[in-house]
C-alpha cells in the first residue's frame, strides 16, 4: 500500500493514510445523505445546478441526474412502496398505479426521508460534495434532529487501499475500539437506536477481534464476521466489502438481495443532520479518519487493544468512550 500523498484535502478534509486504492488510482468515497422538508426533485435540482448533467425522471419520487461532472446521482423518497416495480400492465391500470404511487409518496414524504446517492468520487474531491450539502441546507432540507419522528441516516462508502486480510483486519480492529468513542461524540439519535439502522456490533464478537493475536486470513476473517454478524444492521456493514472478496461465501450464509458487492467501507453509523451549524459531511468524514489512522499504526493498535481487553476483565470497568480520548493524543 502506498502512503504517500498525490492529493491534498481541501476546506479542512483530513486525509487518510492510504491514499491509493486496491488498484494503484486515487481512493474514491461514495456518500449517501437522507434528509426532510425538500422533495426529491428539488433535491435533484440542486445537484444539477451545483454539478451541470441532465435530470431524468423515473417517476414523481425518484430521479436520475446524469452526466454531471463528477458522475451519476440518484435523487430519490427512501420508500420501496413509492416506486414502480414488477412487470408492465395495461396503460390504464399502470396510469392509477402511477397516480396512486404519487398520493403516497406525497403522504409519505412527511416522515420518510429523501435520499442523495452520490457517485464514488476521489478523496480530493469530498469538498464538492460538501458543497452539495450546503446547497440542501439552505434550500430548507433538514436533518435528524430537527424532528421527533425524523431518523435520518448519513453514510460513507471510503474505498479499500488494499485486498490484504491484514489491512482489512486492522481495519476491523480499529473500528471496534473506537466505536464507543464515535457514538459518544456523534450523540445517535434515539430514534435511530430504537429502530436499529446501525446496530453495534455483539461484545464477544468485539472481544474476539480486538485480541492482539487475532490475524486471520481472508476465508477466517470473513467466516468469523458471518458468524456473529449474518446482517445488514451493523454500524460498519462489511457485508458489500466480503461479498465483493467472495460473493459465494457470503451468499451461502446471508440471502439478502439488497446487498451489493463492492470494494469499500459501508459505514453507516452518523446521523444526517442537515441543518445543524455544528455538522457537515467534513466533520463525518474527519471522524472516519481517526480509524484508519489507528489501523494503519500497528503498534498503537496492539497497546489499544491490550488496554481495551485489561478494561473488559475488571469487575467494574472504566467508560471505554472516555479512556479512547488518551490514544488520540498519543
Amino acid at each position: 500500500m502506498d502512503g504517500s500523498s498525490e492529493a491534498k484535502g481541501g476546506a479542512g478534509f483530513r486525509e487518510p493514510p492510504y491514499l491509493k486504492n486496491h488498484e494503484g488510482g486515487l481512493r474514491r468515497v461514495g456518500v449517501e445523505i437522507e434528509f426532510g422538508s425538500v422533495s426529491a426533485r428539488d433535491a435533484a435540482d440542486q445537484v444539477r445546478s451545483l454539478f451541470g448533467g441532465e435530470i431524468e425522471a423515473e417517476d414523481e419520487h425518484r430521479l436520475h441526474v446524469r452526466g454531471t461532472e463528477l458522475g451519476d446521482f440518484l435523487s430519490e423518497l427512501d420508500s420501496q412502496y413509492v416506486h414502480r416495480s414488477g412487470p408492465a400492465r395495461t396503460p390504464a391500470i399502470e396510469d392509477l398505479q402511477a397516480k396512486l404511487r404519487k398520493i403516497l409518496g406525497d403522504i409519505s414524504s412527511l416522515v420518510v426521508p429523501c435520499e442523495i446517492v452520490c457517485p464514488p468520487v476521489e478523496i480530493d474531491r469530498l469538498p464538492r460534495l460538501q458543497d452539495l450539502v450546503d446547497a440542501l441546507s439552505g434550500a430548507g432540507a433538514r436533518g435528524t434532529s430537527a424532528n421527533l419522528f425524523y431518523a435520518f441516516g448519513f453514510q460513507l462508502n471510503p474505498e479499500i487501499a488494499s485486498r490484504d486480510a491484514a489491512y482489512i483486519t486492522a481495519m476491523l480492529k480499529a473500528y471496534l475500539l473506537m466505536s464507543d468513542w464515535l457514538r459518544a461524540i456523534i450523540r445517535l439519535d434515539i430514534t435511530r437506536q430504537i429502530i436499529a439502522f446501525a446496530d453495534p456490533f455483539p461484545k464477544d464478537y468485539t472481544a474476539l477481534v480486538v485480541d492482539p493475536a487475532y490475524w486471520p486470513d481472508m476465508a477466517g476473517l470473513i467466516d468469523d464476521y458471518l458468524s456473529y454478524n449474518n446482517t445488514r444492521n451493523r454500524e460498519l456493514d462489511l457485508l458489500p466489502l466480503f461479498s465483493w472478496l467472495d460473493e459465494g461465501r457470503v451468499r451461502e450464509r446471508v440471502q439478502d438481495i439488497r446487498i451489493k458487492a463492492r470494494p469499500t467501507f459501508h459505514y453507516r453509523l452518523p446521523d444526517a443532520n442537515i441543518g445543524q451549524s455544528d455538522w457537515s459531511l467534513r466533520l463525518e468524514w474527519n471522524r472516519w479518519c481517526v480509524v484508519e489512522r489507528l489501523a494503519a499504526d500497528r503498534e498503537r493498535l496492539d497497546a489499544m487493544s491490550k488496554a481495551f481487553m485489561a478494561n473488559n476483565s475488571r469487575i467494574i470497568s472504566e467508560n471505554w468512550a472516555i479512556r479512547s480520548t488518551e490514544w488520540l493524543l498519543t
